[in-house]
């Protein structure tokens, strides 16, 4: 894992040896502009816990993420936007690192578009498969 955290571009960035544009930090989470964005205002909500994904920041490290999002939101003054996270290359993560992105959606044209292939399940399996689940939380 050190390996990992000292190549990492977001890892980097929390000690300060890449420069980014902050818009805010705590002890545990730092937020600053996209550098790439797909529309003005577009940040990410980085923990400074390192991990891949989600299932490995631990919960007390996540407890400033979605309200320093919403502040982001209020913040840009984004009437409609995305908060979208994502875990495994899969899944269209670029960066090993957790982070959530906040992305203002102003028009047709700008902030996330997004495909949303959805399927039909049977109601039987979709029952057993809420009781699997809820069964392993």
């Amino acid at each position: 894992m050190a390996g990992k955290m000292a190549s990492c571009i977001f890892c980097k960035i929390i000690k300060g040896e890449i420069p980014c544009f902050k818009l805010t930090e705590t002890e545990k989470t730092l937020a600053f502009l996209d550098i790439n964005p797909l529309s003005l205002g577009h940040a990410l909500v980085i923990p400074k816990h390192h991990g891949e994904k989600l299932t490995d920041i631990p919960d007390d490290h996540l407890t400033d993420i979605l309200p320093i999002a919403k502040k982001l939101a209020l913040a840009t003054g984004a009437h409609e936007y995305n908060i979208l996270q994502n875990n495994g290359r899969g899944a269209h993560q670029e960066v090993g690192h957790v982070h959530f992105h906040m992305i203002p959606k102003p028009n047709p044209q700008e902030g996330l578009g997004i495909s949303w292939p959805q399927q039909k399940p049977d109601m039987d399996k979709l029952k057993a498969l809420a009781e699997d689940i809820k069964s392993k939380m």
